[in-house]
């Protein structure tokens, strides 16, 4: 008799782990809670798509509806800003498509939280002692993204002109690069040649490049740079978390919509509706905060230390 063998169906984490990340995303809940900061539960299938050209949504289509499995809650929760919620935190899934590998998995687990008042020092602050809360003898660096390129590449990513930066690039990456973005030449030069470099422990960079702005405020540094309040996080170099100090003009964030809409059309991607809602809810003025997202399954990844997204999920994508 000949029995046949299955597809595999066991979980892509151990039963070991999985507790043990039960555990740290209860300490996770917890650390916001006791500090005043209302849980909310926003749509994972929303009405409109993110406008940022380099990710791109689910779409779901049925009989009566037609959606998006949202990126990140951040439109929905600063709709509840706008409403006078205060301080406000999203524990949940997140959906990104074409995002598939040792460290993206389509389905994801997403913290994001808001300080209204704050700016984002004193939020990186936090996430600082969130962080050494799971991990106590966690070493953290915090310094500026253009002391990290001077340090490592020798260059001012602020002052450096656009043909300069092109060149510079293209001499190691290829003359296609010649004709690349600002914005994408930073990106190359961060990947290979910072982002490698960077220390273990946790390390906090701020000041990004007013073209890597997305939804954070400007403003000029000591060196009279205009750059934006953005920040990001980095565990044992690993990306974790992406903040800002938030934009409040409503204007401005319908002409940072446009020139995202500009950008899907040159990459050829779907353009989508607005989310006027979002923008109603800028208009009727978002207090003064700063909010962050946190790859939840990153973190985990870091600290009960596994190489691949899959190990730290009950059901990786693999799995599906």
């Amino acid at each position: 008799m000949t029995i046949e063998v299955g597809p595999k169906w066991e979980p892509t984490a151990g039963i070991a782990t999985l507790v043990e990340r039960s555990r740290i995303v209860a300490i996770m809940r917890a650390f916001l809670v006791e500090r005043g900061v209302l849980e909310v539960e926003i749509p994972i299938l929303g009405g409109c798509s993110v406008s940022d050209p380099y990710i791109d949504s689910f779409e779901v289509f049925s009989e009566s509806i037609e959606g998006f499995l949202q990126t990140s809650p951040e439109s929905y929760m600063k709709r509840l800003l706008a409403a006078g919620s205060g301080d406000i935190f999203a524990l949940g899934k997140a959906f990104r498509a074409g995002e598939i590998g040792i460290k993206h998995n389509p389905e994801f687990t997403m913290l994001e939280w808001y300080r209204v008042g704050w700016n984002e020092h004193e939020l990186m602050a936090e996430i600082a002692e969130l962080v050494s809360t799971l991990r106590p003898s966690i070493g953290c660096l915090t310094m500026s993204y253009r002391d990290a390129f001077m340090q490592h590449l020798g260059l001012d990513p602020h002052d450096i002109c656009l043909s300069d930066l092109q060149k510079y690039v293209s001499s190691s990456a290829g003359d296609k690069w010649k004709s690349e973005s600002r914005f994408n030449c930073l990106n190359y030069l961060f990947t290979n040649g910072v982002e490698p470099k960077l220390p273990e422990g946790l390390v906090f960079l701020y000041d990004y490049p007013e073209c890597h702005a997305a939804f954070a405020q400007l403003y000029c540094n000591r060196e009279g740079q205009v750059v934006s309040r953005r920040f990001e996080v980095y565990l044992n170099r690993l990306e974790l978390a992406n903040g800002y100090f938030e934009l409040t003009d409503p204007r401005e964030q319908h002409r940072r919509f446009d020139k995202d809409k500009q950008a899907r059309v040159a990459m050829n991607k779907k353009i989508f509706k607005e989310d006027i809602r979002a923008l109603a809810a800028l208009n009727a003025g978002l207090p003064s905060c700063a909010g962050v997202a946190l790859g939840v399954d990153r973190l985990i990844m870091q600290l009960l230390d596994k190489n691949c997204i899959q190990q730290i999920m009950a059901f990786g994508w693999t799995q599906r």
